[in-house]
């Protein structure tokens, strides 16, 4: 099972960068469902592949790179330390990203949420309709693969939404604390959607764990 949300990533995965002497590996989490819980909202085939492949290549490549990572350390190779940077931040968002996914949804999950969440999404968006209005917005016009994000800017203590190209993740790149993804690489709908984006989203709300997110909401406010 994924383990419980927290606020931020840092506690999610060993550090990619710095001094990695005695880091465990990362592993692949297992899901919280089975494969065709979703359905029909997403697909078995969809999710056993995106999870057993897509999730687990990403893991397999950061500990890849992490190993050569520490080898460069232990050498004093700053050129390959910079060279491996684009690795550790694209794989390592993978795992970041999809570990995040896997609990945002759920086979019980679609409608609104409650509480403090919902009250924070009609401060910061107008509504929750207009709210999704505008994920959805942000995660159709996402050019080529990544992802569309609600985050929670802990400065400002206010929701936003952000998209994030490829496997960016977003804490990292924006500051901002990832409370829900939606991942619109192809991989993700194209075997039941096809290259119709658009209804893989308006699909994707059935499912979305409202629990999960006001989880990751509550603990970012402490």
């Amino acid at each position: 099972m994924l383990s419980r949300a927290v606020c931020g990533t840092r506690r999610q995965l060993a550090p990619a960068l710095g001094y990695l002497g005695s880091r465990q590996k990362h592993s692949l989490p297992d899901l919280p469902y089975d494969y065709g819980a979703l359905e029909p909202h997403i697909n078995a085939q969809i999710m056993q592949l995106h999870h057993s492949k897509h999730h687990a290549a990403y893991v397999n490549n950061l500990n890849v790179t992490e190993e050569k990572y520490q080898e460069a350390l232990a050498k004093g190779d700053v050129t390959a330390q910079i060279a491996l940077q684009p690795a550790l931040k694209f794989n390592g968002g993978g795992h970041i990203n999809h570990s995040i996914f896997w609990t945002n949804l759920s086979p019980n999950g679609g409608g609104e949420p409650k509480g403090e969440l919902l009250e924070a999404i009609k401060r910061d968006f107008g509504s929750f309709e207009k709210f999704k209005e505008k994920l959805t917005a942000a995660s159709v016009g996402v050019q080529g693969s990544g992802w569309g994000w609600l985050g929670f800017n802990k400065e400002r203590g206010q929701l936003q939404i952000a998209a994030c190209l490829n496997q960016d993740p977003l804490q990292g790149t924006t500051g901002l604390i990832p409370l829900l993804g939606i991942d619109v690489w192809e991989h993700a709908y194209y075997l039941q959607y096809k290259n119709v984006r658009p209804d893989y989203l308006k699909a994707i709300w059935n499912v979305i764990n409202w629990e999960n997110v006001t989880e990751r909401y509550m603990a970012c406010k402490k």
